[in-house]
């Protein structure tokens, strides 16, 4: 049974103190869940991934010779981006679709998961941040979700989000060169970066490190080319929002808004 919790990229060059993340990058189930017992269509819709974050992220990557940790299993497995307390980490209801193979996981399912699927992939994003620091260089989170152009019967007007807390180092020049660019961004929209206990905010927040996550609108990266394209257009956009943060510096008290 393969069990593995994430995808490593490494670029064979140089140290870089770039690393991004796709927690919601897959929405494979592994061996011995089924389809968590729901229809195999509803897997590949938002509910159980981030369509087309993935391959942002790798192509992201690509472009800037940095490294990557993408999860490999379904958010409705067990959410990466979410705290091990939190009790939406695992989901008896998405967006209306019961899930019935969740339905039952009581603490000590909850605590398999955590253990073969949560904890690996949180372990290899502390091992690449502390690599990145043994190489001489300071760690910088770049995180890619998307959201789904219609919730709940409304538009999404925002064509990219950027999320953040306390820590606005990195998501206040980018969102000013996002705009500039020509897109519609969302501050903190269509969600708030806040929330207690998730990646960013146990890798970044709480060890003072500068990060982001980069929402993007899931109908400007739902194909390959899309995705593709789109990367090609967010990569100046961030090479100029890390120039305008300068060196990133471990923060060793974050400061609030």
């Amino acid at each position: 049974m393969n069990d593995a919790a994430f995808e490593r990229i490494r670029p064979a060059n140089g140290p870089s103190g770039l690393i991004f993340l796709c927690d919601h990058a897959a929405n494979a189930l592994p061996e011995g869940y089924g389809t968590l017992g729901l229809a195999p269509e509803l897997l590949t819709t938002h509910i159980a991934y981030d369509i087309g974050a993935a391959a942002v992220v790798r192509s992201l990557a690509a472009r800037f010779a940095a490294p990557a940790i993408l999860g490999c299993w379904s958010r409705l497995l067990v959410d990466l981006n979410r705290g091990e307390d939190d009790p939406t980490l695992v989901m008896k209801l998405s967006d209306g679709s019961v899930i019935a193979g969740n339905r039952e996981a009581g603490p000590e399912e909850i605590a398999r998961r955590i253990a073969r699927f949560h904890a690996p992939y949180h372990a290899a994003v502390a091992a690449e941040m502390a690599r990145s620091q043994d190489q001489g260089c300071v760690p910088v989170l770049v995180s890619i979700h998307s959201f789904t152009p219609v919730w709940k019967g409304c538009q999404r007007l925002c064509e990219v989000g950027v999320l953040w807390h306390r820590d606005g180092r990195l998501a206040r020049p980018l969102m000013t060169r996002l705009a500039a660019a020509g897109l519609t961004v969302g501050d903190n929209e269509p969600y708030a970066g806040g929330l207690e206990g998730d990646t960013l905010d146990r890798h970044g927040t709480a060890n003072g490190f500068a990060h982001v996550l980069i929402e993007i609108r899931q109908d400007k990266i739902a194909t390959a080319p899309q995705a593709e394209a789109f990367a090609g257009r967010l990569e100046p956009v961030l090479r100029a929002a890390l120039a305008d943060m300068g060196p990133p510096q471990r923060l060793r008290q974050t400061t609030h808004n």
